[in-house]
């Protein structure tokens, strides 16, 4: 959808992206990644604008992260505000976090035409050299977790069987577990947050993992349960979904049921 500035255009599916950013291969293209719970995106989307005005020759594009997964998950966008500069599909910079004067500084550079230069100019959120994480508890979940450190760390040489093997003992160490972005006390994007507020409220104990520690699980998760995106909620090491189901099984009663079956 184009505003009334017309290089500034709201990205409302995976489609409609696909189809801007073809359009023009040589064109640079800045994609501002924001959510509407995040303060700090009501004001880069100010700026965002203003560049639009400023640049008319970049397209600038707003995305939605958490409404548009497929989007955000393939430029590995982990917080918001996230920026990306492209030229066609080339990287350009980089910026995260509401850092205005990076931002027009990284616009700026790459305005005038191409450059030489395709390293970010702003911190990465890259999670490859992340450290593996190992599952945390809230305060109240199942006792007898696995032990942590068998989980933390594998060897570089895991195998995909192995990881799988990883995945599943974490989605069994607590009755409930919650892989999520960030944890309890920090969630890393709003339907984490919801999610950990909503179990929070039903008075579950629950485990979590932060999927943003460990690249490896992350994408492992999303094979093993045919899931693509998080948070994943696990009762008795069952995936049940996501928010919107955890959201509709506390409506019908189904969820307080699952925690009652076996092994409770």
């Amino acid at each position: 959808m184009m505003s009334a500035t017309t290089n500034l255009v709201t990205i409302e599916s995976p489609e409609q992206f696909t189809s801007v950013m073809s359009a023009d291969l040589n064109r640079v293209s800045l994609l501002n990644f924001w959510a509407p719970w995040a303060e700090p995106c009501e004001q880069m989307n100010g700026v965002v604008k203003e560049l639009a005005a400023k640049y008319p020759k970049i397209l600038c594009l707003n995305i939605e992260a958490e409404s548009q997964p497929d989007v955000s998950e393939s430029f590995d966008v982990d917080s918001v505000p996230t920026f990306v500069l492209l030229r066609g599909h080339t990287l350009l910079s980089r910026v995260t976090g509401a850092n205005a004067s990076a931002l027009a500084s990284a616009v700026a550079s790459h305005a005038a035409g191409p450059s030489s230069s395709s390293a970010g100019n702003g911190p990465s959120s890259s999670t490859s050299s992340a450290p593996r994480a190992a599952p945390s508890t809230y305060p109240g979940a199942v006792e007898g977790s696995i032990d942590a450190h068998s989980l933390h760390q594998p060897p570089e040489s895991e195998t995909e069987e192995e990881l799988f093997e990883r995945c599943k003992q974490i989605m069994k160490s607590n009755k409930v577990m919650l892989f999520m972005k960030g944890n309890p006390d920090q969630p890393k994007c709003g339907f984490s947050q919801k999610t950990v507020a909503l179990l929070k409220q039903e008075g579950v104990g629950f485990g979590t993992f932060d999927i943003l520690q460990d690249e490896a699980v992350r994408q492992g998760m999303k094979k093993l349960n045919d899931w693509p995106t998080f948070p994943q909620i696990f009762v008795q090491g069952e995936l049940i979904g996501g928010l919107d189901i955890l959201k509709e099984q506390i409506e019908t009663g189904e969820f307080k049921e699952l925690l009652q079956g076996p092994g409770a």
